[in-house]
């Protein structure tokens, strides 16, 4: 039968309202959303160059029915916070007569949830996609194709398919250097989906990604989408030399930022490879002040350390924090409210995930709570478009503490670190202090020019339709301009954080207090019957 076959890849909507949406800030920086799907432009790569692919990002555009009709699959998938509009998805099409593949984090993970899709392809997709083409070529239509775990030669993986991107829809672009952490948290499905020896590519072969992407006119904000980049230290120590001399050939081109672990802090030699390849920003996932709560959720990393002194260190660097915190541990036996505003305070960390505790499907701790009967029927299952909202939709299972009063602490910590007052302080403290690489006077020039137009319609924003913000923005970049020039950009990005976060907070905390309220309500005696007349 022919080789060719029109492949119409459907990236579906994420749950709307969360930390990672930046509702709000996208339009304003004349974007459509944070980030471009790099796990189906990666799919895209591995398949044979003779079948055409159409992209459909539904976060971006909009779906049009000439798409289904000209497509022979139709690919989707993704994760837990996609789920919702992944089964959609699949009833567009499957209505529409075209077989429906799936995939991704959340398939792998809950693949009952997508039993009624065509096809199913389980697993990292290097490892099985030969046998998938196979059996379409063979005429196959249906199907469950699992690859076995942990095995995927990441080395082997082609350049992502870039081209397929509408650069102008994202406020950044993605790269991948390694997959899994090796950490045992008792929370995450990291290791439960890529395992606990992180296996990474080669220099080449990250060098070969940079380059498509700078050929192709991007320049910017890249981010290395690791879990944990440093999980594999050697790797990304030989790997940062090379990143360096790339950046420098190439007058660095792009501002780069990534997720790791607090033990990042530890490592002053990475920290300054970090530093010289012009890492901005790191997400670390703090989760707590609490040594017993950490223990138990076995994040143990994170412990026998300062955290303040240990985010200091990599402020040091000139790369500047942003942190993940939850509430609700087994281990809380009191409110964590003024913990753990005092360790953010402490640390000078502006930008803050809270999360309710959330037991993610084929995980430790979903395991753990099945087998103490206090798993909520249902909890991989998403039925109202909040699954995967972590700030929302976490508690699906029987807590230990009275899930009021882990909810009022939710309310009551968001409330105070996203303050203006609180927040900008933090700001302030942060970038007249954060040491910034140098990476001359040209670069900064021609970085400043690129985007100036940003920084008018942020300033000219912040100016006119934010009070509450307008006094601490002005402040802040007028000391700045005097003290420390080369922070400014890094004041409109902290401007921006809290364009959409402040309004973000405010509706979480409505949110959340409204499930105060209806829990209060059933706390209720119910009115005595009035007396018959």
């Amino acid at each position: 039968m022919s080789d060719s076959c029109n492949v119409l890849m459907i990236f579906p909507k994420f749950n709307p309202k969360s930390f990672w949406s930046y509702d709000g800030a996208c339009e304003l920086l004349g974007a459509k959303y944070p980030a471009a799907p790099l796990g189906m432009i990666t799919l895209a790569a591995l398949l044979p160059p003779s079948w055409d692919i159409r992209l459909v990002n539904r976060n971006t555009e909009e779906l049009q029915d000439g798409d289904l009709a000209w497509a022979d699959i139709v690919m989707t998938g993704g994760m837990l916070a996609q789920q919702f509009d992944s089964l959609k998805v699949i009833e567009l099409a499957q209505r529409a007569g075209k077989p429906v593949a799936v995939g991704g984090p959340d398939p792998t993970s809950s693949p009952r949830i997508y039993a009624h899709a065509d096809i199913m392809v389980l697993g990292e997709t290097e490892s099985i996609i030969d046998e998938f083409i196979a059996a379409w070529q063979r005429g196959e239509r249906t199907g469950v194709f699992e690859a076995p775990k942990f095995q995927a030669d990441v080395t082997k993986t082609p350049i992502p398919r870039f081209d397929l991107l509408k650069f102008k829809q994202y406020l950044y672009i993605g790269v991948q250097f390694s997959r899994g952490c090796p950490f045992l948290c008792e929370f995450c499905d990291i290791i439960e989906l890529y395992g606990r020896v992180p296996r990474t590519k080669t220099p080449t072969q990250m060098l070969a990604e940079l380059e498509r992407l700078y050929s192709l006119g991007y320049r910017g904000h890249l981010d290395f989408v690791d879990d944990n980049l440093i999980g594999n230290k050697k790797a990304v120590k030989e790997f940062l030399p090379h990143l360096i001399e790339w950046q420098k050939r190439h007058k660095f081109p792009f501002m780069l930022t990534t997720e790791a672990s607090l033990n990042l802090a530890d490592d002053l030699e990475l920290l300054r490879l970090m530093r010289e390849a012009n890492f901005i920003a790191v997400f670390i996932g703090i989760e707590t002040p609490d040594e017993e709560a950490l223990v138990m959720t076995q994040k143990k990393q994170n412990t026998r350390r300062s955290i303040p002194e240990s985010v200091r260190r990599i402020y040091d660097a000139g790369i500047f924090v942003v942190a993940g915190f939850i509430v609700g541990f087994d281990s809380e036996k009191a409110s964590v409210i003024e913990a753990m505003t005092r360790c953010i305070e402490d640390a000078t960390i502006p930008v803050n995930m809270f999360s309710l505790l959330y037991a993610l499907p084929n995980t430790q701790l979903t395991r753990r709570l099945e087998s103490e009967g206090r798993l909520h029927a249902g909890h991989d299952f998403d039925s109202t478009g909040r699954a995967g909202d972590l700030c929302l939709a976490g508690l699906n299972f029987d807590t230990l503490r009275p899930r009021r009063d882990i909810l009022g602490d939710y309310v009551g910590v968001v409330s105070r670190v996203y303050n203006p007052a609180a927040f900008f302080g933090r700001v302030r403290r942060l970038l007249l202090s954060l040491d910034r690489v140098d990476l001359g006077a040209r670069v900064l020039v021609r970085d400043s020019w690129r985007e100036i137009d940003r920084f008018f319609r942020v300033m000219h924003h912040v100016t006119w339709y934010r009070p509450e913000m307008r006094r601490h923005v002005w402040r802040i970049l007028i000391e700045c301009l005097i003290k420390n020039p080369r922070a400014i950009r890094t004041v409109i990005v902290m401007a921006v954080f809290y364009l959409y976060l402040g309004p973000l907070t405010r509706y979480l905390i409505g949110q959340v207090e409204g499930q105060i309220a209806e829990l209060d309500a059933a706390d209720e005696p119910a009115l005595p019957e009035p007396a018959a007349a």
